[in-house]
């Protein structure tokens, strides 16, 4: 039996409680931080205009909804720093959500699970780039800044390299570029040189 108005647009809100979700990156401006929402948005915009540049051979449809999905478990887990030196029970909070998100009366999108969990653990094409524009976007944003958040917090230039190795391997022009930023960073001091 198709879910009633009432139903979707119940599920609906519970979807907007996303833009509840405060992150660590500052938005242009450096006026406040973005919501995971937000962030989700811009993810999925970079992804695409990613895949297009650089004329990747994606499905581009499963590409935005893995970005689209990608933070959803952040409405009951909350956001985790990347740098936070406890980050292992994150993805358990977020699977939990995923699934009562999934099971809510007015979801409509029956293979949601299946794509947050793909995104998590996945090795597709679609899921290693958007992995790795999903650690660009807030770096950039750092740069931009001038560091801001990782003033704040305390980031070093080490924890920055842990994060971003991996994309070593499947987008080299990516991660040049930020090795090529991170030595700024440390130069200017907005990364603490260890």
């Amino acid at each position: 039996m198709p879910a009633s108005m009432q139903q979707i647009t119940d599920y609906l809100y519970e979807l907007g409680s996303l833009k509840l979700v405060n992150r660590k990156t500052y938005v242009k401006g450096e006026i406040r931080v973005e919501n995971s929402a937000e962030h989700s948005w811009h993810l999925a915009m970079a992804c695409w205009n990613i895949a297009e540049t650089f004329n990747l051979q994606l499905n581009h449809e499963k590409l935005i909804k893995l970005a689209l999905v990608h933070d959803l478990g952040e409405i009951d887990a909350g956001d985790t720093f990347l740098y936070s030196k406890d980050r292992t029970n994150a993805h358990i909070k977020e699977r939990n959500c995923v699934a009562r998100l999934q099971d809510y009366a007015g979801n409509g999108c029956q293979n949601l699970t299946n794509i947050w969990e793909e995104q998590e653990t996945g090795i597709s094409a679609e899921t290693k780039l958007l992995k790795a524009v999903d650690r660009l976007l807030p770096f950039m944003y750092n740069i931009k800044s001038q560091g801001k958040a990782w003033r704040e917090l305390k980031v070093k230039r080490s924890q920055v390299a842990a994060a971003h190795s991996f994309i070593k391997n499947d987008f080299p022009e990516i991660h040049q570029w930020m090795s090529e930023q991170v030595k700024v960073a440390v130069s200017k001091g907005w990364l603490i040189d260890e």
